[in-house]
């Protein structure tokens, strides 16, 4: 197991990342943060304090559980744990950026996108990560990223959230069980 990036470098990262939103948005009015249930979740609103830091002004934050829109739900969950849903308001015309931790194969991604529909057609949908780690299987890139790492096609990524703040980690193929977090 090796740190890709660690507390601080989180952080930093994010605080640029809800910079860039800012500026490409052009501030944070109509402005919607959505984490991907689980790992997106603490990441969203470490962003949305970073805009509120910025731009004086509080953005919905909410999180999308994908199970249900997983393109093999049928087949690699026999026994789903189907999570809440919790969007803060109607998407319909506001600008979503959807925040996931790490950013594989985008079919992840594309289930997200397929659940934010269900709750109104947004003006626009832009992806932020913490990690995008290659290997796509669909066309999906993220538009803010905080870290480019290139790992193993077998190796796992962990983002684990601790008393110490967000860290990530690769854990080579075949290890066997999740790291404790920081």
């Amino acid at each position: 197991m090796r740190e890709l990036i660690d507390s601080e470098g989180v952080s930093r990262g994010l605080r640029r990342v809800a910079g860039q939103i800012v500026e490409r948005q052009r501030g944070a009015e109509g402005l919607v943060l959505i984490g991907v249930r689980r790992g997106g979740e603490p990441l969203a609103r470490e962003i949305a304090r970073w805009v509120r830091e910025l731009e004086g002004h509080d953005v919905p934050v909410g999180s999308v559980d994908i199970t249900l829109y997983r393109d093999d739900a049928a087949t690699a969950l026999p026994n789903p744990r189907i999570g809440p849903s919790q969007v803060p308001c109607s998407l319909e015309g506001k600008r979503v950026v959807l925040v996931d931790d790490v950013v594989f194969t985008g079919r992840t991604i594309r289930a997200a996108i397929d659940a934010l529909m269900d709750y109104g057609r947004p003006e626009r949908i832009e992806l932020a990560a913490l990690i995008d780690r290659g290997g796509r299987e669909l066309p999906i890139q993220p538009d803010y990223v905080v870290l480019r790492a290139e790992v193993g096609p077998h190796d796992r990524i962990d983002v684990l959230e601790g008393p110490g703040g967000v860290v990530a980690v690769v854990c080579p193929a075949g290890s066997p069980t999740t790291p404790p977090p920081p």
